[in-house]
């Protein structure tokens, strides 16, 4: 999948996903909206399952980078908790794409000795840098709001595919580390 088609489909089913939300709160429109946020809901779950068939971290993390962004954009400004779980969220892969950038370097391998050993530090063996830091912070995030009481079941199995294409990210991730590691 490329990239542009990727960020497209991502924006368009967070859009639809927003307008259903607003639609089933309106008088006369629950209908409308529950059409839009279902379609939305599936587009985004097609869409989240081709970035993870990919197996490309960068693939993975770029579709869960725009959909956070649309979310922080549909957010209520008023909802401070969630804006400034979301601005971070952002903040940590902005993270993340750096460390994707220098994984590819071969001066990676230097960052062995400037990440402590204790396994607190470790992923696997490798060091847990800003993208592993993302990608677990995140997956905390998406855990929190899979046990909210009351979270509709199709929007549940959008959260467990987010949830699942951020481990496929890390192990593909980890596969770079090694690969970098051992040349």
């Amino acid at each position: 999948m490329a990239a542009i088609g990727l960020i497209n489909n991502i924006y368009e089913a967070a859009t639809k996903i927003d307008l259903g939300r607003k639609g089933v709160a309106t008088r006369g429109k629950a209908e409308e909206g529950r059409i839009l946020f279902e379609d939305g809901i599936a587009e985004a779950i097609k869409t989240f399952k081709e970035a993870q068939t990919t197996a490309d971290p960068q693939i993975i993390i770029l579709a869960e980078y725009t959909f956070i962004n649309q979310e922080l954009e549909f957010c209520i400004k008023t909802n401070k908790y969630i804006l400034n779980s979301l601005k971070k969220a952002v903040h940590r892969f902005d993270d993340a794409f750096l460390a994707l950038q220098a994984v590819d370097e071969s001066g990676y391998a230097t960052a062995e000795k400037t990440y402590p050993h204790d396994k607190d530090y470790r992923v696997k063996g490798y060091p847990k840098d800003s993208f592993h830091i993302a990608c677990n912070s995140h997956k905390t995030r998406i855990q929190n709001n899979l046990s909210s009481p009351g979270i509709d079941p199709i929007e549940n199995d959008l959260l467990e595919q987010r949830l699942a294409n951020l481990a496929t990210a890390q192990v593909s991730y980890i596969e770079k580390q090694k690969k970098v590691m051992n040349e």
